[in-house]
Parts: structure tokens; sequence; C-alpha cells
């Protein structure tokens, strides 16, 4: 079964032909629309997850359930398909379980909104928005537990249900819901934050309708679609090659001293359409390193990818899904089976984007190809009571360093998602028990290369109070690669530094750490991997890089750079030690540089991070 719209008025809605000027026009009312969205959400959200970092995902669709404007693609099709109720005008749908709608949300802490937009009684397109919450409930504060083993201890299963029913709020479903997390006022006013910006997408969009009429809108969102089908379609046939392409690229581990686990895809065009195969991934984790990938995000991912590679002027939408075939094996780490655990699965969301790029750009690696370094979302938790014994909750996204580019050096200090911005320091200050004691990029941690990779960002957190902290990261056991004789990255550390002067290294998955007020976790992401031959790189570059303090005196020399006492480049030392470096490396014969195999890695782990290396996964079977 599947949801069914009721619909007043069933006079058919008609496709019509409209003129490119009226296309333009409401495409532009439609893209203002949804960032409106991000407005209002920001203005009322409290979290500083979502008011301060953005971490949500705002979208309109047809009334298909197809996205016409949007960030993140649509969940709506595997919502609709699994939903079996009536839905009519007034109803806000919410769910949040992965395994209600086929992954469309992929974990618990997103809690998604939908508003079927109707005008004169007949159903014309949707408006949504999923926002990721501080706290879900389960085993620990910010409810992405590391040792969870099934999703029932990762905080409360919304299935979905109406929020509201013909305009009428549901509030015992609102304070059941609430009594089953850590941040209930938080979570209500995110909430109705994101039920306001979906109503004001609503508005804008019947507003649209009365302005040009039901069918000259609906029709322009079907005209939106096949631009952007056509388009793609023109992508595909061009980068996507016939002859199949594999890469695999790995998590470091799970949290439980098991990894790395294995992310395989093979990817292939026949005719027009692309197609992503996963087989050879491994089968699911025992931990909540998972991630139930549903293969319209996937397609997202894909798309969103190459149009802003190939051509960012492309509107985003959903009109290419069907040139895409996604195959995921069932039981693997990318589609595990109920009721595995899901929380943790941000770090394999953030590698397939180093898997796409690797396979879309090894073919003109010249042109297209990008090292590693949308590897990962950082995250740190802190929980305890103040000193007035109130609770206090955070949830703060870190940044990494972005690949090095065929057109440039990556960016220092970025996010995973380039919509993401940072907390402000004077916010955690302000709001949290905490004192930002260091902001700053690592200087020669971005791969060395023709075009750098970004360095990564060193935040030092004193704890003015005591309590726990959580720590969700990876890259500390696999480099960031580099490409076409670039370097690795640098690797992630988290060093804790206790008041008694001792320290601490700690994995990149941890959680229920102890703090005391005065202690201070270094907290270190990685940096992003080289582009090119670095001995290439101009030497007044390296020079520009040193006096902005992004790579170091010493670490100018990974580029064969030798620096005067007067701070200007020695341009025959220079070129001494690059023919030197040149004739000791031999020529460059490797598109990646992974810094070492799996099993090297492995066996340098501890002297190199001082951590031990994880053990081989193994794997049970799934139910």
């Amino acid at each position: 079964m599947s949801a069914r719209i009721i619909e007043t008025n069933h006079e058919p809605l008609n496709t019509i032909d409209v003129d490119g000027i009226t296309v333009d026009l409401i495409e532009n009312a439609l893209r203002n629309a949804r960032e409106e969205m991000d407005a209002v959400l920001f203005r009322t959200a409290m979290s500083p997850g979502i008011r301060e970092q953005g971490d949500c995902f705002p979208m309109i669709a047809n009334k298909d359930g197809k996205m016409v404007v949007g960030q993140f693609g649509s969940f709506i099709g595997p919502f609709l398909s699994a939903y079996d109720a009536d839905i009519e005008e007034g109803d806000i749908i919410i769910t949040n379980d992965p395994y209600m709608c086929n992954g469309a949300v992929s974990h618990l802490p997103d809690w998604v909104v939908l508003v079927p937009i109707f005008r004169n009684g007949r159903h014309i397109a949707w408006s949504a928005m999923f926002g990721h919450m501080s706290d879900n409930g389960g085993m620990v504060p910010g409810s992405i537990p590391i040792e969870a083993t099934t999703i029932y201890q990762e905080g409360i299963r919304i299935p979905p249900t109406k929020l509201y029913k013909k305009g009428v709020l549901q509030e015992d479903l609102l304070e059941l819901i609430l009594h089953n997390v850590r941040t209930p006022q938080w979570n209500r006013f995110d909430l109705n934050a994101l039920v306001a910006a979906c109503n004001t997408a609503s508005r804008r969009v019947v507003e649209l309708a009365e302005r040009f009429d039901d069918d000259t809108l609906t029709s322009t969102m079907g005209i939106m679609l096949e631009r952007n089908l056509s388009a793609m379609k023109h992508v595909i046939e061009m980068i996507i090659p016939e002859e199949p392409r594999v890469f695999e690229d790995y998590l470091c581990d799970d949290g439980m001293g098991m990894g790395p686990y294995k992310m395989r895809c093979k990817m292939w065009r026949e005719g027009s359409k692309a197609i992503f195969d996963f087989d050879g991934t491994d089968p699911q984790a025992q931990s909540s390193v998972n991630f139930f990938l549903n293969e319209n995000m996937f397609k997202m991912f894909f798309g969103s990818f190459t149009i802003n590679v190939v051509d960012p002027q492309i509107v985003f939408n959903d009109g290419f899904y069907d040139l895409v075939d996604v195959r995921i094996p069932e039981g693997t780490l990318l589609k595990p089976k109920f009721p595995a655990a899901l929380s943790g699965r941000t770090h394999a969301l953030g590698r397939l984007f180093d898997i796409l790029g690797a396979l879309i750009g090894m073919g003109a690696p010249e042109q297209m190809l990008s090292a590693a370094g949308f590897s990962d979302s950082p995250h740190l938790f802190y929980s305890g009571y103040d000193k007035n014994n109130e609770w206090f909750q955070l949830f703060q996204i870190g940044f990494g360093g972005i690949p090095g580019r065929p057109v440039g050096d990556g960016p220092d200090g970025h996010s995973l998602w380039p919509g993401f911005t940072n907390v402000p320091n004077e916010f955690i200050e302000s709001y949290f028990p905490l004192r930002i004691e260091r902001y700053e990029t690592i200087p020669d941690s971005g791969g060395a290369g023709l075009h750098r990779g970004g360095n990564g960002l060193s935040v030092a957190y004193r704890f003015l109070a005591d309590g726990e902290i959580g720590i969700h990261d990876d890259r500390w056991l696999i480099h960031p690669w580099g490409v076409l004789g670039g370097e690795t990255g640098t690797r992630s550390t988290k060093r804790m530094v206790r008041t008694d002067g001792s320290e601490e290294w700690l994995g990149s998955k941890v959680e229920g750490i102890k703090v005391k007020a005065g202690d201070v976790l270094y907290f270190n992401t990685w940096g992003g991997g080289g582009w090119g031959d670095p001995y290439d790189r101009d030497p007044e570059l390296v020079r520009t890089d040193i006096n902005r303090r992004l790579v170091t005196v010493e670490g100018a020399r990974r580029y064969g750079v030798v620096m005067a006492d007067d701070g200007t480049v020695d341009t025959a030392a220079t070129e001494a030690l690059r023919a030197e470096l040149r004739a000791t490396r031999g020529e460059i014969t490797e598109v990646f540089n992974h810094g070492g195999s799996i099993d090297e890695l492995k066996a340098r782990c501890l002297e190199d991070t001082g951590l031990e290396p994880p053990v081989s996964p193994s794997f049970q079977k799934s139910a």
C-alpha cells in the first residue's frame, strides 16, 4: 500500500506549453522560496547545530514528490511508498525512522517534516525539510552512540505520523516525542522552525499558482525537471565511460576496535544510463557506522557532485534520476538489515564523496580528478551540569581540509557540506561552560602538491565544568589520498591534556570520556590530499603560504623549496634540492597515493598515531 492524497477538487491538472520568460520567473521564485525556508529556520530555531551551523536540508517538490529546488534530493517518493494512510489538506507529517522510509532519512537525529501543498482543493506540490536535532534520546547525549548494536538503542523512532491533522496540532503526540529527548525545549523550537519553514514555502507556491495559475506552475515544474534531465543526459554521456571503473576506500574503524571497513563501487554506462554497483562492499558492521543508503540519495550525491564539477549553472533537482541505476547489496555496510544500528553513518556518507570523486575523475585526471578530503564530518559532544546545576549539551560539527583540485588549492578548515558554517566561538563561550583557546588551521597538514591540499583545523577546548564528551571522526588510520604525485594529507588526532599535566591520545570515535574543569582537548582534523607534483609548484606560492602560516619553513622542503634567512626563496638551493628529490623519487607512475597499503598502515599505526591498530572486522550473519 502507499499514501493516498485526498482532494476535494478532482479537476485534473493539465500540462501546457509555458514560454521561457515565465519559466525563468517561476524557477527563480521557487529558488528564492527555498532560500526563504532557510532564513525562517535560522531565525526561529534554537539549537546551535541548526541555528548556527545550518544542519538542515530544505526542498520544494512537485505533486509527485520530485524535488524541483532544494539541497539534498527528495525523500518524498520513498515516504509515500511506505506511508499507508490518507493525506489531506492541512496535514503535516513527521518521521525520523530510516527503516520506515527505505533510508530516505538515514539516522534518527534527522527529523523530517513534510507538507502537502493544496490550492482550491487540489494537491499541487510539496514542501519538506529535515534538520539534525541535538538529541533524540537513546544511550548517550547527542543520540549517536558508538557502541549501539541495534537501532533501538539510538533513541525514539518516529514512524511517518501526522503532527498536524487538517491544521490541528496533535499535542499529545508532540509531548510524547519530546518526553523521550534530553533537550525538549530545543527540539520543540527546532521542530516548530521546520514547520514554519515548510509553511512559508507552501504560501509562496500558492502565491505563484495564484499569479500564474495552477497549470502554468505545475507545467513549469515539469519543464525544470526536463531541463535537468536533458542537461544530465549530456553530462553522463560525456563523463561516464562504457568501460567499468572500480574504486575502493575504507572507513578506519567502528569505534569498537574493528576496522578498516571496505567500501567498493564499480561505475559504468549503458547508453545514457550511469550504473553504480556497490558489490564487494563489506558486510554490515556490528556497531553504528552502518549507512542505510537510499538509492535516490546516492543519485542526489552523484548529481550534485557532477553539476558542481561540470556546470554549476544547471539547476539541481530530481529530473535526471531515471538516468542513474544504483545497486547496493542487502546486508552490507551501505544497506544493513533491520534492526542494525545506524546513528554513526556520517563516516560512510562522507567517504562516498571521495569515492565518487575518484570514479568520475580518474578518466580525465588532469581536468576532473580531485584528491581525497571530503572524508568525514567531525563531531564533538559535551554534556553535564553547569555551576547553576542546569543541564547543558553541545553538539558541534567540525571542519577539515578540502582536497587539492585541478583548478587550485583546497580550502583550509572547511566543512564537508558547503552550506555549513562554523558555530562562532563567542556563541559557544556564551552559552556553554567552554573556552576556545585555539582555533586555527594546522600548518603543513594539507598534502603537498602542485595544488596544495587544504589544511586541517586545530581547536583547543578548555572545559569549565565537569562532564562527559564524545568524539566522532575518521581518517586517523587511512590517509586522505593524494593524486598525480600529490602527497597524502595528515591524519586526524585527538589529544587530551588533564589538569595534572598528563596527556592522553583519544581514538577518533569515543564516548563517555569523563572531563574535569580545566582539562583541555586538542581536536585536530585531517588535511586534504595534494594534487599534482609538489616540485612543480611555484616557489613564490610556497613563500606566500609560509607568510600566511599555512606552510612552515621546514614544510616548504616537501615542495623542494629552500628559504633564505631574509624570508625570500633561495632559488639556486631550491633548484638543486628539487633535482635531488626528483632523482630520488623517480617518475610518477601511480595516479593515487594512499600512503601505504592497509597492512603497512596497521604495522606502523602505534608508532604513527600512538594508538593500537584496529583488528580486522568480524561479521555476523544479518537476520
